[in-house]
């Protein structure tokens, strides 16, 4: 018996990292597609789960009752049809600065059904908040860049640019659902390149900042 217990305790172990990993991986890639829209992939996994096709933990089954799934669907097209508009998307952004963390928070959270509710939702917040607020950050900084061009395509930009990423965040869902493994990939990719983003828009500010407070040395 002695001798048995390390086995049986490896292979538990083996066990629930062959069902934890892809699930991880799913809540990764709903956690990114919360970086682009905070409601839609709330939505979406509140009506799989509803209709049975998704399993959540106990702790969120209420993302399929009624009255949340009004709610979410509100909010979905509220941030759907707002965030056409410039000025009116920055504003959206500002307060996503909050909200798209917390979403892809609770979106990985909810779908490591296969640990404690504790741990679940310390990783989610490590790792679904931070995969929502990177993606996030990335694509405020894209959507000002546009925003600075404005006056040559009077908005239309950040209305394309808008589009583009409600196809991507449904491309996006489909893939973490279907093929969470791929959604994965993709989504870290995508980290990759908004953190990119990031530091070189931190070091060109770091540049002007330099610049003028130093006048003379350009002088």
């Amino acid at each position: 018996m002695t001798l048995q217990a390390p086995s049986c305790f490896f292979h538990s172990l083996e066990m629930d990292l062959f069902s934890l990993v892809p699930q991880l991986m799913m809540g990764v890639g709903l956690a990114a597609c919360a970086g682009l829209r905070a409601w839609l992939p709330m939505l979406v996994v509140g009506v799989l789960t509803r209709t049975g096709f998704l399993h959540v933990s106990r702790s969120f089954e209420f993302f399929a009752r009624t009255d949340i799934l009004i709610i979410l669907a509100v909010a979905t097209i509220i941030e759907l049809i707002g965030d056409k508009f410039i000025a009116v998307d920055h504003f959206l952004d500002a307060i996503g600065t909050v909200i798209r963390p917390l979403a892809g928070a609770v979106l990985t959270s909810s779908i490591l059904t296969d640990i404690d509710p504790t741990t679940a939702l310390i990783i989610g917040l490590l790792a679904g908040g931070g995969t929502a607020f990177t993606i996030h950050a990335g694509k405020s900084l894209l959507r000002a860049k546009s925003t600075l061009l404005a006056p040559i395509h009077a908005g239309i930009g950040n209305a394309v640019i808008s589009f583009i990423e409600d196809a991507v965040t449904i491309v996006g869902m489909i893939l973490s659902t279907l093929l969470p493994v791929l959604a994965f990939a993709i989504s870290v990719i995508a980290i990759i390149i908004s953190a990119w983003l990031i530091c070189a828009v931190m070091k060109q500010g770091k540049s002007l900042f330099v610049s003028l407070s130093n006048p003379r040395r350009h002088a």
